[in-house]
């Protein structure tokens, strides 16, 4: 899930430099690229869940002629905030797995 999020994002932001786009647009997309590249990797991935989700919601809203491809990827991003880094992940190696125990009633 952190992968197919991420490469839409990556695009974005590449093709936020190759334009001739505002300043605070290439900004947006250029956070939202550096929040991917964490994605990919499973570094830091609830906060970079977070930031995800409010770039996109931020390019929904002031940006984009089509903004239902952000809030997608806003909702993507929540859900991995959520979720969190999974077993292949540099969260996983540098902080250890976590288990929840429920006891028995």
């Amino acid at each position: 899930m952190r992968t197919v999020v991420a490469i839409p994002l990556v695009r974005y932001g590449i093709a936020g430099l190759l334009t001739n786009a505002p300043p605070a647009l290439v900004i947006l997309q250029l956070g939202a690229a550096v929040t991917a590249a964490l994605l990919l990797v499973g570094l830091w991935t609830p906060v970079a869940g977070v930031l995800m989700a409010v770039t996109e919601t931020c390019l929904a809203f002031s940006y984009s002629s089509d903004p239902w491809t952000h809030i997608l990827l806003a909702a993507l991003g929540a859900a991995l905030a959520m979720l969190g880094p999974g077993a292949w992940s540099v969260d996983a190696r540098l902080f250890g797995r976590k288990r929840i125990q429920i006891p028995q009633r």
